[in-house]
């Protein structure tokens, strides 16, 4: 008996896309199982619409459909916020930590149905298959993964077009969209169509969430955010919670032109990949966040943050949260922000963000420390013996190299002296 038999009931992470519509009868054709659907609502906004009623006309058997934007924000998107973590200089990740929720939340969906499977519709050449997978791994082992880019024969939009036509799969005008989009409360992601040429300027018309920057607005905007121990809590002076504060920044960047970020970026599954991202509401929290730890951390705990932040982001980046790296990092991060409280002051321009003040009552700058005039807390004689023992070192090299060769080995030789033939 084959194995794609033996499967009884699969629950699948559908988005209502042409892919994963198209997973449902692919699913029932050739693993002859029942299949449930389960969609994630993160932000997604008009794209939740009908799709319940889209799942069952593709032959699911039921669709959840949960709501778990604050879960979203609250353990995944924050946290990587708090850390500093950005990918390749650029990413703020937001594809990367909404996959581990997805999936996590799939896992608790096919323990409650009774199912002996997980499909997700993420292609073999990507990182979500990974991010998906690994989650499954760390919370159910137990459960079949099944990838269907792996195993059919679909390679292109027209086959699973076809596909979908042969069974009567509902394929809305949406759909043919040249590009492929992950939109969530955090950003929304481009991939495709004129971007796999990296040498071509984004068209406009495929940004969804902010202005172009000759088009916001010809006066700026002062903007203000408060933090507490690391956590965003008020907007212009206004508290809100994790979804007010998303829903506010996301407008306010967005009609300036802020959080627009074109990469080309490496892909953990080896090739390099050109994606967009508009991340306006991420990108202030994490200009403001910044802002505020440059004034509470000591200069040690800062750098050696700043070299966790790229482990960390490395970790949410190929699918890693749940693991004890992650965690045990985590641990280091909620210790550094216990300080991090404060107000960070922009003015927005034209789609730059420029920060023009930042205050906190942890601050660790001192005016009367750091003044150029005359001071009585710090004497500016100290500075010789401190300079003479930091650069011991670099005197006791010059002085063996001068007994051996008779010149420091970082001097120059002085080629103005030779003339030329």
């Amino acid at each position: 008996m084959s194995t794609r038999h033996q499967i009884k009931k699969c629950v699948l992470a559908y988005s209502g896309g042409l892919d994963t519509s198209v997973i449902v009868p692919w699913l029932r054709e050739n693993y002859g199982c029942e299949v449930v659907c389960f969609t994630a609502d993160l932000g997604q906004a008009e794209e939740l619409s009908g799709l319940e009623a889209k799942a069952i006309a593709s032959g699911a058997s039921k669709c959840y459909v949960e709501d778990l934007r604050l879960e979203f924000l609250n353990d995944f998107a924050f946290p990587t916020l708090r850390a500093g973590a950005i990918y390749e200089r650029k990413y703020l990740l937001g594809t990367s930590f909404a996959r581990p929720l997805i999936a996590k939340r799939m896992v608790e969906v096919a323990e409650a149905e009774g199912a002996d499977a997980v499909a997700h519709g993420a292609t073999g050449k990507g990182n979500d298959q990974v991010r998906f997978e690994l989650t499954v791994m760390a919370l159910n082992p137990r459960l079949r993964i099944i990838a269907p880019w792996r195993e059919w024969e679909i390679r292109s939009r027209k086959d699973a077009l076809e596909y979908a036509a042969k069974h009567h799969v509902p394929v809305t005008a949406t759909e043919k969209s040249i590009y492929s989009r992950d939109r969530n409360l955090w950003h929304l992601s481009h991939e495709g169509g004129l971007l796999e040429n990296p040498w071509l300027e984004p068209e406009e018309a495929m940004y969804q969430l902010s202005v172009a920057p000759e088009q916001a607005p010809d006066q700026p905007e002062y903007l203000e955010i408060d933090f507490k121990q690391g956590l965003p809590v008020r907007v212009n002076g206004v508290a809100h919670g994790p979804l007010g504060i998303m829903e506010a920044l996301n407008a306010i960047g967005g009609r300036h032109g802020i959080g627009r970020v074109d990469l080309v970026e490496n892909r953990l599954v080896g090739m390099k990949s050109h994606g967009v991202y508009e991340t306006p509401g991420g990108a202030l929290l994490y200009l403001a966040h910044q802002a505020i730890e440059e004034l509470v951390l000591d200069r040690e705990t800062l750098h050696y943050k700043l070299q966790v932040a790229l482990k960390y982001a490395d970790l949410v980046y190929n699918g890693q949260w749940f693991t004890p790296l992650r965690e045990a990092l985590d641990a280091f991060v909620n210790v550094t922000q216990q300080n991090v409280t404060g107000r960070a002051r922009f003015k927005l321009y034209k789609g730059q963000a420029i920060l023009v003040g930042r205050q906190s009552p942890h601050s660790l700058y001192r005016e009367d420390y750091a003044t150029f005039d005359q001071d009585d807390v710090y004497n500016q004689q100290d500075a010789e013996g401190f300079i003479k023992l930091f650069g011991l070192p670099l005197k006791v090299q010059a002085m063996i190299d001068i007994e051996g060769s008779g010149v420091s080995k970082y001097r120059q030789p002085d080629f103005s002296q030779f003339k030329r033939d």
